[in-house]
């Protein structure tokens, strides 16, 4: 018996020092100085990028200062790290897509939204009407204009002022702090929103929307327009990366298991039409909106997020692109950096 006891003992000892040493190895790349010098960098090294344009369909956006340029960097351990402007506001546009669909998955569960909505990449723009005629309404995904404008339709409530309080709470609680509506750009958005109008009628053509059409684009625009800054968006970021649990706050907001059916929808169409480029150059889930804004996450390690407005073709912020791929090459961050054994 003694001898069991001892081996038992020797083994709990070897599992302490391979996790000491994982640790270790863990914190060699993700230390504050590694940290702080890799932001630093990336912000001297793209900080004089012009590329690129403001949104400008929604007449607001075109309006906001476009050398706004700010990184966030929140560990799942809920370290922050900044660097450049971390107090701006932009509206989060459809990077709040995300949390919707996550508090779709929390209340419902993942085979309700894939049977509801779909999860496929539909390889078009993200405010595409070809893609819900092509697919009848289904076999979409909740990060582009069709799907999220049904996922806010999905949202439990008994009215939309039910549905809007659910949605505003959950997008508040993934950054750790109350988050309010920019009123002008609301604005802005509800006067020209016709096309999503549009989105949402076929898809009741379709019987792919489940709440009035209306009220559910009205919700889904009051949630693009909510104000965020950089380090907000880390914050979401890292709930992602902490299995659900805000880093900061302390708070769980989803299940692991939710966390574990967001991030692979975030990974093959966060970043609308470019999504497959993005992840064979990142490696990261991700997702951007035309506010300027993307976050990505890492699991288990971090999240990221750069605000710097000017766009690509597919509405993508160019600058934050660049950033992130510069952030996550240098810290080794890529889930698909294999060492050899």
């Amino acid at each position: 018996m003694q001898f069991f006891r001892i081996k038992k003992q020797m083994i709990f000892v070897g599992l302490m020092i391979v996790s000491i040493i994982n640790q270790g190895y863990s914190q060699t790349l993700l230390n504050k100085k590694n940290i702080e010098n890799t932001l630093n960098e990336a912000f001297d090294k793209f900080k004089d990028l012009k590329e690129g344009k403001n949104a400008d369909y929604i007449k607001e956006l075109a309006n906001v200062d476009p050398n706004i340029f700010g990184i966030a960097l929140v560990t799942a351990d809920g370290a922050v790290y900044t660097k450049g402007d971390i107090t701006s506001m932009v509206s989060i546009q459809s990077i709040s897509k995300v949390f919707t669909m996550a508090k779709v998955i929390e209340q419902e569960g993942p085979q309700f939204l894939q049977d509801k909505i779909g999860v496929n990449a539909t390889g078009l723009p993200f405010n595409s009407i070809v893609a819900v005629e092509m697919n009848k309404g289904g076999k979409i995904n909740p990060l582009v204009n069709p799907g999220a404008i049904a996922a806010t339709s999905l949202i439990r409530g008994n009215d939309s002022i039910e549905k809007w309080k659910e949605i505003q709470k959950i997008q508040s609680d993934f950054a750790g702090r109350q988050l309010s509506i920019n009123r002008p750009v609301y604005i802005s958005e509800a006067g020209d929103n016709l096309r999503n109008q549009a989105i949402a009628h076929l898809l009741l053509a379709y019987n792919r929307i489940y709440f009035d059409p209306i009220e559910a684009t009205d919700i889904y625009t009051k949630q693009c327009a909510l104000n965020v800054n950089v380090k907000d968006l880390a914050t979401m970021a890292a709930t992602l990366a902490n299995g659900g649990v805000n880093p900061i706050t302390k708070n769980k907001v989803v299940s692991q298991t939710t966390v574990m059916y967001t991030l692979p929808v975030m990974a093959t169409a966060g970043l609308y039409d470019n999504s497959g480029i993005w992840l064979f150059n990142s490696g990261l889930p991700a997702k951007s909106g035309v506010g300027g804004g993307i976050l990505a996450v890492c699991p288990g390690k971090f999240g990221i997020a750069v605000i710097s407005p000017p766009l690509d073709n597919s509405g993508n912020s160019l600058k934050a692109q660049k950033v992130i791929q510069y952030v996550v090459e240098k810290l080794k961050a890529n889930p698909y950096w294999i060492d050899p054994k």
